[in-house]
């Protein structure tokens, strides 16, 4: 059995972003707004852009592969409604990408700066190795977020399996 590179990545995308639209949801009962600007530690990131940039990371990671332009989103979230939103435009230009022309990506090769260095990476590889851990390093610390903030969620949540 084989699996797509639109599969192992715009479908992991897009359940990654109802989970965590989900959390963010149940976060509006919970602390609302105020949680936005919480962060983790001093220099991490808050929720806003923990969510910006698992936003960010899904685009590019198909917009790369594919060879399409992404939207541009101007980072400038403050409330968990304009996060939602966030989620959504996202998902939504996600779907608009057809598996077609994500899969047509396979050969192509993604150059990217990584700190003071550049590599290159096979289409599939910067899905995998990169795009995929970044997109969940980021969903994964916005739930830690939530989670340190008191809203009583846990790993059923995260992984988009309670309603």
């Amino acid at each position: 059995m084989s699996i797509s590179l639109h599969e192992a990545s715009a479908v992991a995308y897009i359940r990654g972003f109802r989970a965590l639209a989900a959390l963010l949801v149940k976060a509006k009962d919970h602390g609302g707004d105020a949680l936005v600007d919480k962060r983790l530690a001093p220099d991490m990131l808050t929720l806003a852009g923990q969510v910006q940039r698992a936003s960010d990371t899904a685009k590019f990671g198909i917009a790369r592969v594919a060879d399409v332009a992404p939207p541009a989103f101007e980072d400038n979230e403050t409330t968990i409604d304009q996060l939602l939103a966030r989620i959504d435009g996202t998902v939504k230009w996600i779907e608009s990408v057809p598996a077609e022309t994500v899969d047509a990506g396979a050969s192509r090769t993604i150059t990217r700066k990584l700190g003071p260095q550049e590599r290159t990476f096979s289409a599939s590889e910067y899905l995998l190795a990169f795009a995929l851990p970044n997109f969940y390093f980021h969903v994964t610390t916005a739930y830690d977020i939530l989670r340190h903030n008191g809203l009583p969620v846990g790993k059923m949540d995260y992984l988009g399996f309670t309603g």
